[in-house]
């Protein structure tokens, strides 16, 4: 039997999900994501039972550092991620995640291009596990339940951070993979309002290391907030304020300008049961509100999956 078609059920794995925070998709912070890209790839089959789930995600990103009449960088990604998890229990999950990157470059020299190259490669892939270390027992006829989960992981760095044309590394934001290890970890609390929705709330820190030719991006704070509402047998809507602060960016030491800052997008995302145990993702992330250190501007956030699950319903 499907969980979407159990509204109860449908809403607990899918918030369950909401608990795990997890570190932004191998990317460097100057440009990283807000969110929880765990939550968003599995969706309403989350992690609660035991087997394996399966997700496949692809995402578009914008951003422009520097000013357009002096010198800037200009950069468009596409991303494609592929995530796989293991549930062990109600209790414990792992995660692996492998992002492809295909990045247009363009650096910008008074408002006229100066260079612009591609470079598509391994990004840096994940490898993280969720613990559930507290969770109040079902109470009422409507199953109400509130629940904290602790997530820890790496980030590795088996990315391409070499990447070369006519014989030199590109720059640094141009490289597909960060080059750096990064620890990070995360609590989140979930509220099972009623059978219909929930809420959840979680903090991350990410720890950001120093790649071989002496770049460290900036070290990140996260926080999300997301309410989820089931609408029809096999439509969900969820609502998300995703909060980011990272520091500049460091080169040798020094600090490097237009990087880090604080950032905050609303996002809206609709949830498909096309059956079969595969469920249809869509969403956007639209700034609300930015302080961003020096020249930068960041657009909105695209985002479309498939999740399947592997394991028993």
């Amino acid at each position: 039997m499907s969980n979407l078609r159990v509204p109860f059920l449908g809403v607990y794995r899918s918030f369950a999900m909401g608990l795990i925070l997890v570190a932004l998709p191998a990317e460097p912070c100057s440009i990283c994501r807000c969110g929880d890209p765990t939550f968003n790839a599995l969706g309403k089959e989350g992690y609660i039972t035991r087997g394996f789930r399966l997700a496949l995600d692809w995402e578009r990103f914008d951003k422009q550092e520097g000013l357009l009449e002096e010198e800037a960088e200009e950069l468009v990604e596409n991303r494609l991620t592929a995530l796989a998890s293991y549930g062990f229990s109600d209790r414990f999950t792992i995660y692996g995640r492998v992002p492809l990157s295909h990045r247009d470059f363009t650096e910008l020299e008074g408002g006229v291009t100066a260079e612009s190259f591609e470079t598509r490669g391994l990004s840096d892939p994940e490898l993280y596990g969720q613990a559930q270390l507290w969770a109040s027992r079902f109470s009422g006829g409507l199953g109400r339940r509130s629940s904290v989960s602790l997530l820890a992981g790496v980030k590795t760095a088996l990315g391409n951070n070499d990447y070369q044309r006519d014989g030199e590394r590109v720059d640094e934001h141009a490289q597909p993979g960060t080059g750096s290890t990064d620890p990070f970890a995360g609590l989140a609390a979930l509220r099972l309002l009623d059978r219909w929705s929930a809420l959840f709330a979680s903090v991350q820190y990410r720890h950001t290391g120093e790649n071989g030719y002496g770049y460290r991006y900036g070290r990140i704070a996260l926080a999300n907030l997301a309410y989820e509402r089931k609408f029809a047998e096999r439509f969900d809507g969820v609502l998300e304020l995703n909060y980011r602060f990272a520091g500049e960016d460091q080169a040798a030491s020094e600090t490097v300008p237009n990087t880090g800052g604080s950032l905050l997008y609303v996002t809206p995302r609709l949830l498909v049961d096309v059956g079969g145990g595969v469920v249809l993702r869509a969403a956007v992330q639209v700034p609300l509100a930015r302080d961003l250190n020096g020249a930068q501007k960041e657009k909105a956030v695209a985002n479309v999956g498939l999740s399947f699950l592997v394991g028993p319903r």
